[in-house]
């Protein structure tokens, strides 16, 4: 099914009830260079801030293809020629803008992570504020919950998801005590993931519970992977002197965008020990060390302390 084309001059919820706060706004978008007739992507509209403000500084002739795999995110949209909402994942970045003839763009923006709205919105799962079913899908239409991750996954990869993704120190006893239990009873909901924990809990249980959802969300939507290609397909969609404005909220994202911005690939690359090289990126670095929002804004908006942004510019 073709995305739909909307309309609009303002995207977004009312300001008293925001979907989602716009990490480093100005940063973000100032960084692109926005070219008034140029081509963007925002591959994660959620509330449509970043969409906002790019549009703002489009003129009639200019274009904004926004991703979002999230349903709830199309009810943020109002009309506006000038803007096509896809209602992909951006892991699909090259084959829709093929599908819409687009051959390069002028700059694309990527905000990771978890909006606000998906974190606030009880049913989804995301948050351990409410008991809900335990289902952390960002598409709640394809793939498996995080109930069944749990339940179809061994303890050497679910110690693998913890350590990696939510860097819990104890990570092979956390996977154990899941999957012993789930042996004599299901874990379904949020409750009963959090009660299950409780024999386990290092610290404050509220930041032990965090990073537990934060690695069992990342791997349910495969968060890295979605990131990996997305990296992989700017390269080639961006026009020579395009830049590419880059939000993470976890060292492994931060490490594979500084990766690919500095070498032009996912791992980082050894030197030749014959001719004493490194493969060429396609990309220049705009800042060498990451932008990080400023003590105003993480006073305002707390979630964002841990965000980063790094801005490559295609070579």
């Amino acid at each position: 099914m073709m995305p739909n084309e909307q309309k609009s001059n303002k995207v977004g919820t009312d300001d008293n009830h925001p979907y989602h706060v716009p990490v480093m706004l100005k940063e973000a978008v100032d960084a692109l260079s926005i070219v008034p007739s140029g081509i963007y992507v925002d591959c994660t509209f959620g509330g449509g801030g970043h969409a906002r403000e790019i549009l703002s500084r489009l003129n009639e002739n200019g274009r904004l293809y926004a991703f979002d795999q999230d349903p709830d995110a199309k009810a943020n949209l109002t009309a506006d020629t000038r803007l096509v909402f896809v209602p992909h994942n951006f892991r699909h970045l090259a084959r829709f803008l093929r599908l819409y003839q687009i051959q390069q763009v002028d700059g694309i923006l990527a905000d990771l992570g978890v909006s606000s709205h998906q974190f606030d919105e009880p049913a989804r799962g995301f948050s351990i504020r409410y008991d809900a079913p335990l289902d952390m899908r960002m598409d709640n239409a394809v793939g498996i919950t995080a109930a069944e991750l749990i339940s179809q996954s061994s303890p050497e990869q679910l110690q693998l998801i913890f350590q990696e993704y939510g860097e819990v120190t104890n990570a092979k006893t956390l996977s154990h005590l899941l999957i012993n239990h789930i042996r004599l009873q299901p874990i379904v909901t949020v409750n009963d993931l959090k009660s299950t924990l409780a024999p386990v809990v290092k610290g404050n249980p509220n930041k032990y519970f965090a990073q537990v959802f934060q690695a069992l969300r990342m791997a349910v939507n495969d968060e890295v992977g979605s990131l990996k290609d997305l990296m992989q397909q700017a390269a080639s969609v961006l026009k020579p002197g395009g830049r590419m404005s880059v939000i993470t909220f976890h060292s492994i994202e931060d490490r594979i965008v500084k990766n690919f911005f500095r070498d032009g690939a996912i791992e980082e690359q050894d030197i030749d020990p014959v001719y004493g090289t490194k493969k060429e990126s396609p990309f220049s670095l705009f800042n060498k060390k990451p932008i990080e929002p400023t003590a105003e804004e993480v006073k305002s908006n707390p979630r964002s302390r841990s965000a980063r942004l790094r801005v490559g510019i295609k070579n």
